[in-house]
């Protein structure tokens, strides 16, 4: 799925997407290491508020310069645009629930199947990452979408692994409505990515179709 640069168009809104991917794979970094070493670094949730605000501020201005003076020379339709920048903000924006929770919660320890969930979910930001940053170079996407799809399927079978075990280890309740709540965060987040590897899909056959 390479796709063809074209001249004339904004290069500033796929170097901003690319800033989103990179923040996007910070605030999965940061996720695992505080899930891995919780709770003796809680200063990484307060690294990972200051990475949603990052993110709400790049999603600002990707959709400012698509959709304001610089819709014309917009690298790919307005709304496709408008979708992926908010679709990269979601990624953040769970992860960072996630790390809401624990601190909210008084989580005491983090369980196995959290640090398993943040590690595919750090794979798929990995590639989302690269993803964006070839749109940006205007090199080969599939692989990388291929990944984050199946990284996704593993990311759901934890997800349910992880929450049937909640309900047949007789576990206190509310530790159960605890933990729920973050494996839904965080399956959350990995679904997320694949909603950006969708949109990058249909871009690149958008574009590949202008050729």
């Amino acid at each position: 799925m390479p796709l063809l640069r074209r001249a004339g168009h904004d290069e500033a809104v796929l170097e901003l997407l690319e800033e989103s991917g990179r923040n996007v794979q910070r605030a999965s970094l940061l996720l695992r290491d505080l899930l891995a070493g919780w709770p003796e670094r809680p200063e990484l949730a307060r690294e990972l508020v200051v990475c949603e605000h990052e993110g709400d501020r790049i999603t600002h201005d990707i959709i400012h310069r698509i959709q304001g003076t610089h819709r014309r020379s917009a690298p790919f339709d307005p709304q496709d645009g408008h979708a992926l920048a908010t679709a990269l903000d979601d990624i953040v924006d769970f992860a960072e629930q996630a790390a809401d929770a624990l601190v909210l919660y008084g989580v005491e320890a983090a369980m196995e199947q959290s640090t398993a969930m943040a590690d595919v979910l750090v794979g798929a930001a990995e590639q989302v990452a690269r993803a964006l940053r070839n749109l940006r170079t205007g090199t080969e996407l599939a692989p990388h979408l291929a990944e984050i799809h199946r990284l996704e399927n593993e990311g759901d079978r934890l997800s349910r692994d992880a929450i049937a075990s909640l309900f047949a280890n007789g576990i206190d309740p509310m530790v159960v409505i605890r933990w729920k709540d973050i494996f839904e965060s965080l399956e959350a987040a990995v679904d997320a990515c694949e909603t950006v590897a969708h949109l990058l899909e249909g871009i690149a056959l958008k574009r590949g179709g202008r050729r």
